[in-house]
């Protein structure tokens, strides 16, 4: 139900949904697993279209429910608003991606897209002085590190969360688009360069160019093993917008070694979302025969939701899989082992001349989780 809600067509939803209602359906059930997939809004723009089928409970569930979105995503995108002008004014480069951006660009609509939370990229030497910035906007930080800690983490990790008095992890700053461990470098100052502007609740800002969008989200919904049905939806939208430069998607995917990751996403969205792969991306989708053989085992864990441990050596052998280029594993496994970060510092108190033994700290924790996995 939910994948035929945001796959086809608003004009071919009607019959297909009159079908599907015709068998008994646990709302309760579809609606919290809408919610856990991130799809109630589109959900519920379907069901619009098939209301006179609908048990008048379940579409009055729905619209409250669609009302709650709304009211979450009007507040995100004025305090969106708020803080990127308060940024921007201070002489910060910053870039709102997903979310409330990422709504109205492929969207056009910010209640279109189940409202979470603002994620905004900054450039990571500026990094302290946008955290005191957001502070003094009223929002925490949820990790406090030392000089020595915050210098490594800008190295090793890529973003830090924020509590606001409207919720947990209200906003995040990202420098990076992955952790380091994963081994995806990303050219951050690029993607700045690259940015286009957006309108957002008639405010322009700048955000990610598509293309750079479609390698950075491709990538995220990997290390997640693509568990929310969102992050396809996404990604099926953006892969048909006109425009897209599929040549230069694919020698930097190419260049990332993430071209297997990039097929397994359009491969999944072609499958559940039917979503259609465009002519000029053919070629990056038929190269490897690798690739549909994972998707179809990752379509299957979602179908089943089913997750991964993201820390079982059953995750750390898919992330491996993932990779077509020998070169990229080994530095996946290099960087896993040896790239401590907040859990190790926090596990083990070492004084600052031995900051250094953290790798084997490192390497000692990951093995016998490993071990016990």
């Amino acid at each position: 139900m939910l994948a035929a809600c945001a796959a086809l067509p608003r004009s071919e939803k009607r019959g297909r949904l009159q079908d599907l209602l015709g068998h008994p359906v646990n709302w309760p059930a579809l609606f919290s697993l809408a919610d856990h997939h991130g799809t109630q809004p589109l959900l519920h723009q379907a069901l619009l279209d098939v209301e006179d089928v609908v048990p008048r409970d379940a579409m009055l569930a729905s619209k409250q429910s669609s009302q709650s979105n709304l009211h979450k995503a009007l507040l995100l995108a004025r305090e969106l608003i708020r803080v990127v002008g308060t940024l921007r004014a201070a002489g910060f480069e910053v870039m709102p991606y997903k979310g409330t951006a990422l709504a109205e660009l492929i969207y056009g609509d910010v209640a279109l897209r189940q409202a979470g939370d603002i994620d905004l990229l900054i450039r990571p030497a500026d990094f302290p002085r946008v955290r005191e910035a957001v502070r003094e906007l009223g929002y925490t930080p949820h990790e406090s590190f030392s000089k020595k800690e915050e210098r490594a983490y800008l190295q090793s990790g890529y973003e830090c969360a924020f509590d606001g008095s409207a919720g947990r992890n209200l906003i995040e700053l990202q420098w990076a688009v992955l952790p380091r461990f994963y081994a995806v470098d990303f050219d951050m100052s690029g993607v700045f360069g690259r940015a286009v502007n957006l309108n957002v609740a008639g405010q322009p800002m700048r955000t990610p160019s598509a293309d750079d969008l479609f390698l950075i989200l491709s990538v995220h919904a990997a290390k997640h093993v693509w568990g929310r049905l969102v992050w396809l939806c996404d990604i099926a939208r953006l892969m048909n917008m006109p425009g897209l430069d599929w040549g230069w998607i694919r020698a930097q995917a190419n260049e990332l070694g993430i071209s297997r990751i990039l097929r397994v996403t359009m491969l999944a969205a072609n499958r559940l979302l039917g979503a259609g792969i465009p002519a000029a991306a053919q070629e990056l989708v038929s190269r490897d025969s690798a690739a549909g053989l994972l998707t179809e085992e990752i379509t299957t864990h979602i179908l089943n939701d089913r997750t991964y441990n993201v820390e079982s050596l059953a995750y750390f052998r898919l992330m491996m899989r993932l990779r077509e280029k020998p070169s990229n594993r080994l530095q996946f496994l290099s960087r896993l082992a040896f790239t401590p970060g907040p859990s190790e510092w926090k596990a083990v108190r070492l004084p600052e001349p031995l900051f250094p033994l953290y790798r084997m700290v490192r390497l000692t924790r990951l093995a016998t989780r490993l071990v016990r996995g």
